[in-house]
């Protein structure tokens, strides 16, 4: 009996260790890990206010499709020796291309169609592997001129003011720039090709470099007072040397807000007649600027000193030019440096008017007495100018702009009979962006 017992349990143990055998293993293997899933791939298109947007779906890549089109009317009321043409033109017409490589380089393309505007005007890299420390190369701004480092579809006024006679337009350069503090503090400092009061350059004609530099703070950004957060006050420099020739005299003319020339240093047919640049070329700017819901106003100092030749005779001439501006939204948003943004928008599924902002500026600009007789003459250049305006401007939405401003300037000097006729113009603008 036992034995009949023990052989009809072989089958059930040998059984059972069939069926306990695999689950052994599995309790001794380990659990292989959760497959990783594998990152998002494909590309996203989007359209939106802000432009055409390509980019890889973790935005590592990125390729923007930007731009703007200023369509102006300019309308002189001086009759006699008008110093401008009452006309319409094409003041920009500008494409622009932005993106990134590999989430920490940027880069930037603007060009220009405009007629008599320069082809080139934004062509640069930045690296910027955090927000303290950044740097950028080629062609862009330096860091000089509050309302000039303003975007053109952002200016309060349809023209920059007399200081941005006095500073930098664009120039190819290295700059390393950055923010501390959240935003506080803000600082760039950069080697430049250099180039003349105004102007661009786009190679480097005299084997000199400018420095530029500026530091910009919002005091009150990182505290409780909101009223004040919109106060930024900053003050930016630049050095260097300028040397010019006859073909390429390293001075530029200065204009008034309607785009006329009121003072031109003497040229000739030879260097001995022409005055060229030679020796330092220094800036100095004092600026800063408020924004507090509806209020907006700016104020910036730039005095540019350069020394320059005729022939045998050497001097260090001195330029001065200050502007103060304030602005209103009257409704519809909130005044910013970086431009009114609509917050009931006129078009499109929006049912607002958009909105309207009123403003007025004072500017002036002071040429060196010594500049008289030598170095310009006085019956063509003015030794002073004084200008005042007021400006209107309606903002449908975040891509259309329709400006009036009317600009009257008035000039010490600059006539055979003593006083050039002042200028009076009145500008119009219809600015599409996106």
């Amino acid at each position: 009996m036992e034995v009949f017992v023990g052989r009809s349990l072989v089958p059930l143990v040998t059984a059972a260790a069939l069926l306990v055998a695999p689950l052994a293993r599995a309790q001794s293997t380990p659990t292989p890990p959760a497959p990783t899933p594998a990152p998002a791939s494909g590309v996203e298109v989007k359209a939106s206010p802000e432009g055409f947007v390509l980019s890889s779906a973790d935005k590592a890549f990125l390729l923007k499709l930007r731009g703007y089109i200023q369509l102006d009317g300019r309308f002189f009321e001086s009759k006699a020796d008008r110093p401008g043409s009452t006309t319409l033109l094409i003041r920009r017409a500008r494409p622009l291309l932005e993106g990134t490589l590999y989430s920490v380089f940027d880069f930037r393309l603007l060009v220009d169609f405009a007629a008599n505007a320069p082809p080139l005007w934004d062509a640069y890299v930045e690296y910027r592997p955090r927000k303290e420390v950044r740097v950028r190369a080629g062609k862009f701004r330096p860091p000089v001129g509050l309302e000039r480092n303003q975007s053109g579809i952002n200016t309060l006024f349809i023209e920059r003011a007399l200081p941005t006679d006095l500073v930098p337009n664009r120039d190819l350069g290295v700059m390393v720039h950055g923010e501390l503090g959240g935003g506080v503090l803000t600082y760039a400092v950069g080697a430049f090709n250099g180039t003349a009061d105004g102007a661009s350059a786009d190679t480097n004609l005299d084997d000199s470099f400018d420095l530029a530099a500026r530091l910009f703070t919002h005091p009150f950004r990182a505290t409780g007072v909101k009223s004040l957060a919109g106060l930024g006050l900053g003050v930016a420099a630049s050095h260097g040397q300028q040397f010019g020739s006859a073909s390429t005299t390293g001075e530029a003319p200065l204009r008034t807000m309607g785009q006329q020339t009121f003072f031109i240093f003497r040229t000739g047919a030879s260097v001995a007649e022409t005055v060229v640049a030679h020796g330092e070329h220094t800036r100095f700017s004092p600026q800063g600027y408020l924004y507090a819901g509806p209020v907006g106003a700016m104020a910036e100092y730039v005095t540019s000193s350069q020394e320059v030749n005729l022939g045998t005779q050497h001097a260090r001439l001195r330029f001065e030019s200050w502007q103060a501006s304030a602005s209103y939204v009257l409704f519809g948003g909130k005044a910013s440096y970086e431009g009114v943004k609509p917050t009931d928008p006129f078009g499109g599924e929006g049912s607002g008017w958009g909105a309207v902002e009123v403003g007025a500026r004072y500017a002036g600009l002071d040429v060196d007495p010594d500049a008289f007789p030598i170095y310009a003459d006085p019956t063509r250049s003015a030794r002073k100018a004084r200008g005042w305006g007021a400006v209107a401007n309606w903002y449908l939405n975040g891509n259309i702009r329709v400006a009036t401003t009317y600009d009257h300037t008035s000039f010490t000097g600059g006539a055979v009979d003593g006083d050039r006729i002042p200028e009076s113009v009145f500008m119009s603008r219809f600015q599409v962006s996106w």
